[in-house]
């Protein structure tokens, strides 16, 4: 699969240090619209294999990180690149507006 799960212990590995964008879905197990949007994110991660990196945050999990990036309503979005936010947005997006989330 290509979708990486990020937790604390692979956070710098995987996100900050990363040569590639990293796009960050924020979630929870029991969020309805999370689970309407993680389908995208998975199709995303597969066409943009490659050319991306693709990680899930489980807020429940990883509190930490969730109040690091000021979580505040899920599913949230994250783009980072070079280790810097880019882009974020919060809620359900159709495909499309995830793509345009990663270009510039």
């Amino acid at each position: 699969m290509s979708v990486l799960k990020i937790t604390r212990e692979n956070f710098k590995r995987e996100v900050l240090e990363s040569e590639k964008p990293v796009l960050l879905d924020f979630w929870a197990s029991w969020c309805g619209p999370c689970k309407m949007v993680s389908p995208i994110i998975d199709q995303v991660a597969e066409e943009k294999k490659g050319m991306i990196k693709v990680g899930k945050i489980n807020i429940d999990e990883e509190a930490e990180l969730a109040a690091q990036f000021r979580i505040m309503s899920i599913p949230t979005l994250v783009v980072i690149k070079d280790g810097k936010i880019v882009e974020s947005t919060a809620g359900v997006k159709p495909k499309n507006a995830i793509l345009s989330l990663l270009s510039e």
